[in-house]
């Protein structure tokens, strides 16, 4: 169980979100309702808790953090919503609720993400920190869900369907899929204080690990729980004929392999981690039931 510091930190992105995005009857309508279905519809919100845990790790107060840590939850649920189109994953339920499109259809579904994802960009552009400093932060955080990062591993997901996969092949699709924007939420906070390069890479590294990890567990929680329970269709991967950590290793060294990377990402942040914090984070993300 995540302490307590943590659900301060989801209360307090949520009143940031809350406060920049407009209201759901503002124009154009429905794209604001429409947007604020998905961004309010009870997502974790693993990814700004990890970059707030990183800047109180380095000595930062959260409350600077606050519109990267929004920007990234903007992006990780555009990405969310572009993934239950019927193009993609074809999902109906998220989170335990129906999926965007299935309320507000297609179309309003694609806008509200591409919506989010500029919103996203606008955020950090008009927030107060030094240009040069925005810059990177920008710079970086496309980069992480670019072509070279989740955009780019969502294509490789979908044209390896019905594709036997090597284990190499699996690590570097979820490597860009899933572990480049929790490796960006874990060193921004690096990159606003400016430090230096071994800083960077040690939150850098541990960020990936943590995502790797991340989404193994969500692949045996997808053969070993319930739609109920994970807010999602369960078994939907299998059903897709999709290359996931179990169907390759088995349940067994999937988890095995969880737990090392788990391990390896403590050892990353170990001179950082004096609040404990970033290991907490780490452990919850191997034994989270959803």
């Amino acid at each position: 169980m995540l302490p307590e510091r943590f659900k301060d930190y989801t209360n307090q992105v949520n009143k940031y979100l809350e406060r920049i995005l407009p209201p759901e009857d503002a124009d154009p309508q429905p794209l604001y309702k429409a947007i604020r279905y998905s961004v309010f519809a009870g997502g974790k919100r693993m990814r700004p808790m990890l970059c707030l845990a990183a800047a109180e790790s380095l000595g930062e107060t959260p409350d600077r953090l606050y519109p990267v840590a929004a920007a990234i939850e903007m992006i990780h649920t555009y990405s969310l919503i572009h993934d239950d189109l019927p193009a993609m994953d074809n999902d109906d339920y998220r989170r335990g609720k129906l999926t965007n499109h299935k309320v507000f259809g297609e179309a309003m579904a694609i806008l509200a993400g591409d919506a989010l994802h500029t919103l996203a960009l606008e955020t950090i552009s008009n927030c107060s920190y030094a240009a040069v400093i925005r810059c990177r932060l920008i710079s970086r955080l496309t980069a992480a869900a670019g072509t070279h990062g989740m955009i780019g591993g969502q294509v490789l997901d979908i044209i390896n369907e019905n594709k036997a996969l090597t284990r190499v092949q699996l690590e570097k699709m979820h490597g860009m899929k899933t572990a480049a924007l929790i490796g960006f939420s874990a060193v921004a906070p690096a990159l606003l204080l400016q430090l230096d390069a071994e800083v960077e890479n040690s939150f850098q590294s541990f960020g990936e690990s943590i995502g790797l990890a991340f989404q193994i567990v969500d692949d045996v929680l997808d053969v070993e729980s319930n739609t109920e329970t994970l807010g999602k269709t369960a078994g939907k991967d299998q059903e897709s004929h999709k290359a996931t950590y179990p169907s390759i290793l088995g349940l067994d060294e999937s988890k095995r392999l969880a737990t090392e990377l788990i391990q390896s990402s403590c050892d990353f942040i170990a001179p950082y981690d004096s609040l404990g914090l970033l290991s907490a984070f780490a452990r919850h993300v191997l034994e989270r039931t959803h």
